[in-house]
């Protein structure tokens, strides 16, 4: 039986110590508290097919041997690895944080014609509480059950709806905020970045 339980609950399973506010960021003192206060959001692990290597038990391993209190699994357009990331990170007396890195159609995520919709942005999205994670489950079932084409997508439309909870990040390289920035003009990346 797992003893997975929602995200908001993750605090009360921590300890003090593991409290980011707790940190004394002093580096003369530890050097390891740089690491401490620092907290990676964009993770794959080996759920993001052929783009993450680390298994979860590597990842989260790692980050307690540098000390960091939080950690984030933000795999590509899937949730497969939550809940053992979930419950490695309590038994190792880390934060989860919960995420994807979504596949976002560039037009509908219903229409699926030739090369326009084979195309895809990313955006990196984070559960803030229970709320924002059963946002992400039902955003993850809509990808892969109507917007699965190449990759399980969702569309704007669809983000809007189910946003409640969520934090997001304009995301790499990929990401449609990005791609207007290196290749629109300014007034046309705004017009982008509003579209979030």
């Amino acid at each position: 039986m797992s003893k997975f339980t929602p995200p908001p609950n993750a605090d009360s399973k921590l300890n003090a110590k593991n409290s980011v506010s707790d940190v004394d960021f002093n580096l003369t003192k530890n050097p390891k508290n740089l690491v401490r206060g620092f907290t990676h959001l964009h993770v794959h692990s080996h759920f993001s097919l052929l783009d993450g290597l680390s298994k979860i038990d590597d990842l989260v391993s790692r980050a307690k041997q540098l000390g960091m209190a939080s950690l984030a699994l933000t795999d590509h357009g899937v949730m497969y690895g939550v809940l053992e990331f979930y419950n490695k990170c309590l038994d190792a007396g880390i934060k989860p944080i919960i995420g994807i890195e979504a596949y976002i159609a560039p037009r509908s995520l219903l229409e699926k014609n030739g090369k326009i919709d084979s195309d895809y942005f990313h955006l990196t999205l984070l559960a803030a509480n229970q709320e924002g994670y059963k946002n992400l489950l039902k955003l993850t079932t809509i990808a892969h059950i109507d917007g699965y084409y190449y990759k399980p997508r969702i569309d704007l439309g669809v983000l809007k709806k189910y946003s409640g909870g969520l934090i997001a990040l304009s995301g790499c390289t990929r990401g449609e905020v990005a791609r207007a920035v290196m290749n629109k003009t300014e007034p046309e990346a705004r017009e982008v970045l509003q579209k979030y």
